[in-house]
């Protein structure tokens, strides 16, 4: 969970975003603006969250730019957490802000070892 916490604190300085986790999924908030549905690709390929967005900006006419620093593109790779079931994500995309919601997959992979004790190999009784 922290790398993906630390992944989006490494977003560019324009790009905000938000992480919050409940008990069965993660959502993460990211502000995108002028971008739209036809210019946002979010996947997800192997354990990281590819997020690429474009957007347009148009110069008035009779201007120039004196200074430019809105971007016009987001091309990101975030790492997802291994509780993360990625083929149950879902997103929606309203007034530039996107948001996606990653399901928590259910229970844990946790398995419990039995050890035995007894006259195995390499144990003291064989000496």
């Amino acid at each position: 969970m922290s790398a993906l916490s630390n992944a989006l604190g490494d977003l560019p300085d324009p790009v905000f975003a938000d992480l919050y986790e409940s008990e069965t999924a993660y959502l993460i908030v990211i502000d995108l603006p002028g971008v739209s549905s036809e210019t946002l690709d979010v996947r997800t390929e192997g354990t990281h969250l590819h997020i690429e967005a474009r957007r347009e900006k148009n110069l008035p006419m009779a201007f120039r730019y004196l200074r430019e620093d809105r971007p016009l593109f987001l091309d990101t790779d975030l790492p997802l957490p291994p509780t993360v079931v990625a083929s149950e994500a879902d997103g929606s995309l309203d007034r530039g802000t996107l948001t996606l919601r990653l399901p928590k997959r259910e229970g844990t992979d946790e398995t419990t070892i039995p050890i035995t004790t007894g006259e195995g190999p390499g144990s003291a009784a064989e000496t």
